[in-house]
């Protein structure tokens, strides 16, 4: 037996010591953020293995991609990570992350008659619980953010005829569906709606994640899909750079006109995941590649594909927010497109997006990916207004009580409004962003008990206002804010049954939201409920996102027993 033993070892070492010895991956140096560095200068360097049979393949060393010497090689693919590295990798079921934070609490107008917020284009939270009930969960609490389901659906809204003022406010108010004392003020913006043809030249850096635990069909692969779709929208003036990162970062694919979509879709392709997750070190090679190729006047932007897994490296939630917001004001904007599941990071995605001036969306089907990379790729990658405030002032004369429906972390405090070095949120092309107070009336029975000192409002001969909608905004290109405001008026009060298709469905989707979280201030309002109010108010429906999200009503229903 020891024998044996003793021959097999020898034979196996002297197999190895015919093998050449392994280059070791060299990491990017790197001389924006101190921070950063000494976060990154520790992490080991991942040793990669090169067979005859992947020759042809990219190797990752950290700076650029060492390439064989071959004269028909026209450009880089990468190197896939060795495969024994991916089971070791994979994270176990159920590590998912998801910020924790409270509802929306209600507002007495008597003490608090100001409400203050940034608006929010993303839509993740909508995909990632269709997702979860797809896969026959009903979603954690925290993953369910209210104003990302309302804002997934695109609405029928007033738009403005040019950029000179970027959106208009659409304001509604009828009845609450699942509240008889109360009603909805329904306040909607669209941003104009530029046309493909007018969209300035774009300079994007697709950000790869491959580390192992990429590697399923529902993250790399559907990941590969997705930003090939992206890719048949761009034109001769586009340019396209690929970076990845797993334990160590490198370039993929260096500038790449739009149009070379053969070129852009082969890289892809070949991207293969293995390693640990030094996200750290491949933004900031993206930032580096993107400032590098600055377009003036056109759009700058990273586009991160990941499941958020950031396990080596910079983990340091604030320091990379901070990276982030940095890189914003030299002009370079962030997208984060979210993966998989069992380990996804939701707060990262969601938080990395709002410092980044960009938006954030979960891609969870190839239907997903069509809708967020080319139906609405403009509302995704045009910013035609940033630091987009919300301010709504209570007249007390008229209304008593109120509550935001979502929006629970965007919140502002009420001198931040008029604050222009307060981040607030962007608003792309087209793009609808929608809110929903439920307020009470003056004479209803309301939520909060009643005062005992209130003192009687002295009249301003503005009995006739309900509330002063404000919104402050800045172009792209600025840093002093504009001024929109409208008085919201007891005229404009409709019967429930009066009220439009798109305020009953945004309401149906908010109480749909809520049901999800805890159902606080629906009384007896349930499934049933809101699977009437939205096939009644379904509307035009073209993509088929309505009926889908009747769909999803109705499993949730079922799971909920």
């Amino acid at each position: 037996m020891n024998r044996i033993l003793l021959v097999s070892m020898t034979a196996l070492l002297a197999a190895c010591a015919g093998q050449k010895q392994q280059p070791e991956v060299k990491e990017q140096e790197f001389d924006d953020v101190a921070k950063i560095k000494k976060l990154v200068a520790n992490e080991p360097k991942p040793v990669v293995t090169e067979t005859r049979e992947q020759a042809n393949k990219i190797v990752v060393t950290g700076s650029r991609i060492m390439r064989e010497e071959a004269a028909s090689a026209d450009m880089a693919y990468y190197h896939p990570l060795p495969q024994t590295l991916n089971t070791s990798t994979l994270p176990p079921q159920d590590r998912e992350n998801y910020q924790h934070f409270e509802n929306q609490t209600v507002q007495s107008v008597f003490s608090n008659p100001i409400s203050t917020f940034s608006i929010d284009v993303d839509t993740g939270s909508y995909a990632n619980v269709r997702r979860m009930l797809n896969q026959g969960m009903i979603p954690r609490q925290d993953a369910v953010r209210v104003e990302e389901l309302i804002n997934y659906f695109s609405y029928d809204y007033q738009s403005p005829e040019n950029l000179s003022q970027p959106f208009l406010a659409n304001t509604e108010i009828a009845p609450s569906p699942w509240n008889p004392e109360a009603h909805l003020l329904h306040i909607g913006i669209k941003g104009f709606d530029k046309q493909a043809l007018d969209r300035p030249a774009a300079n994007l850096v697709f950000l790869v994640d491959v580390s192992g635990s990429m590697n399923s069909p529902d993250k790399l692969g559907l990941l590969k899909s997705s930003l090939k779709l992206l890719t048949k929208q761009m034109t001769s003036e586009d340019k396209v750079s690929i970076v990845v990162y797993a334990g160590a970062a490198g370039v993929v694919l260096e500038p790449t006109a739009g149009n070379n979509q053969a070129k852009i879709a082969s890289a892809l392709e070949q991207l293969s995941a293995g390693g640990s997750t030094n996200g750290a070190a491949g933004i900031h090679l993206a930032y580096q590649m993107a400032e590098q190729n600055l377009v003036k006047d056109g759009i700058n932007r990273i586009l991160i594909a990941t499941d958020g897994d950031f396990n080596v490296g910079t983990t340091n939630f604030e320091a990379l927010k901070e990276l982030v917001e940095e890189k914003r004001k030299k002009g370079v904007s962030l997208t984060t497109l979210g993966f998989g599941t069992g380990n996804y990071n939701d707060h990262l995605m969601e938080q990395l997006a709002d410092v980044g001036n960009g938006n954030y969306a979960y891609i969870d089907t190839i239907k997903e990916a069509n809708k967020v990379l080319v139906d609405q790729i403009n509302s995704t990658l045009f910013t035609i207004a940033k630091d987009v405030k919300i301010q709504i002032e209570f007249n007390p004369e008229v209304v008593t009580e109120y509550r935001l429906i979502g929006y629970e972390n965007r919140h502002l405090n009420n001198e931040d409004f008029d604050n222009d070095k307060v981040d607030a949120g962007e608003i792309g092309a087209g793009h609808t962003v929608t809110a929903i107070y439920e307020i009470v009336m003056n004479g209803n029975k309301g939520w909060l008990s009643e005062s005992r000192y209130q003192k009687n409002v002295v009249s301003k001969n503005i009995s006739d206002e309900i509330a002063f909608l404000k919104i402050r905004y800045k172009q792209p290109d600025a840093e002093t804010s504009q001024l929109l405001q409208w008085p919201i008026k007891k005229n404009q009060i409709k019967d429930l049954d009066e009220a439009s298709n798109e305020y009953k469905f945004a309401a149906a989707v908010a109480a749909f939201g809520q049901l999800l979280r805890d159902g606080t201030y629906l009384k007896s309002f349930a499934y049933d409920d809101v699977l009437t109010l939205a096939r009644n108010s379904k509307g035009k429906d073209p993509f088929g996102y309505r009926g889908e999200f009747i769909q999803l009503v109705s499993l949730a229903k079922g799971l909920a027993k």
